[in-house]
């Protein structure tokens, strides 16, 4: 387990991420994370679930018409 202290960051509270926890996340400088409510409390992740729904609907969308693709592709 890891402990994050709250720190002043401007005019608002920011937490300071370890390097070590950076690299578990697969982030960097700039990447967005998401916190989402889970049963024991938050979770900080780097998966957006809207994109993963957008991500659906591309691939059924490519499924369903797969042999104009084919077609197209030729």
């Amino acid at each position: 387990m890891t402990v994050l202290k709250l720190t002043q960051i401007g005019n608002s509270v920011g937490v300071i991420l370890p390097k070590e926890t950076l690299a578990r996340l697969k982030v960097e400088k700039g990447d967005c994370l998401y916190v989402s409510e889970a049963v024991n409390g938050l979770t900080l992740s780097p998966y957006d679930p809207d994109m993963e729904e957008q991500l659906k609907l591309g691939r059924e969308f490519m499924h369903e018409f797969r042999d104009t693709f084919h077609q197209l592709a030729k």
